[in-house]
């Protein structure tokens, strides 16, 4: 499991795929907090908050996470390779896993800078360190857990084909549905109790619950949940395939 992990992080780093994800989500980040103006814009709002970047992240991710999981399998399956891993004393599960963890690490990888973004607007606060700090680390949280949803997601696109490109667009489709298609899905239901149900099967409900500085264990459940069930789908598609 550590090969396909490590040889998976180091095919993000040989190539351009890997520097491009980080820079790109850093770059339109950075350009909606700190220079186009507008209610994004840290310094026009006036407030010490990161709200921008915790309500552009899930959209930037939701492009480039599938970015790097359409080749994960898909490529394998194409190459001929996927038969090689087999061979190998991995199972399907380890093999689906290593490179689950290995897009994770880039989600995580990409989170990491940000934390310039944290430490200029605690600077800015007035006074200096004037921010909600457990909804920042609670949203940090969230956003980490929707990226590995957007992977596991992705990896089970992956699975799906040995196209490259088919395997991105049903990931970004399947990763909007997660994310907002409940919502709409109860927005017409109307605004009872039936609303609130169906929302709580989206990605946005757990996400803006979690934002809020409280770690309640039903939003951790229902992360690890989504990112457990598409895994495991994952792993049956491969094993039919075998057959």
């Amino acid at each position: 499991m550590w090969v396909v992990f490590s040889k998976e992080i180091k095919g993000f780093f040989s190539s351009l795929t890997g520097y491009v994800v980080i820079v790109v989500f850093l770059l339109m980040n950075s350009l909606f907090m700190w220079v186009f103006p507008g209610q994004m814009n840290v310094l026009d709002t006036g407030y010490a908050t990161l709200e921008s970047l915790f309500a552009l992240a899930p959209w930037a991710f939701l492009f480039l996470v599938p970015a790097i999981t359409m080749r994960m399998i898909a490529e394998e399956k194409r190459m001929g390779t996927l038969e090689l891993l087999y061979s190998r004393p991995v199972s399907e599960l380890q093999i689906v896993a290593a490179k689950f963890l290995a897009s994770w690490m880039l989600v995580l990888l990409s989170l990491i800078p940000t934390l310039v973004f944290f430490w200029s607007v605690y600077q800015l606060g007035a006074p200096r360190g004037n921010i909600d700090m457990g909804g920042t680390w609670g949203s940090y949280i969230g956003l980490l857990f929707l990226g590995g949803i957007y992977a596991a997601i992705g990896i089970f696109a992956s699975a799906l084909t040995e196209n490259q490109i088919v395997a991105f667009i049903v990931a970004v489709l399947l990763s909007f549905v997660m994310y907002l298609g409940f919502d709409f899905i109860g927005g017409l239901a109307g605004s009872g109790k039936m609303n609130l149900l169906i929302s709580k099967f989206g990605i946005d409900h757990h996400y803006n619950s979690i934002s809020r500085g409280v770690l309640d264990s039903r939003d951790l459940f229902y992360f690890l949940g989504i990112i457990v069930l598409f895994l495991t789908s994952t792993r049956l598609v491969l094993q039919r395939n075998k057959w």
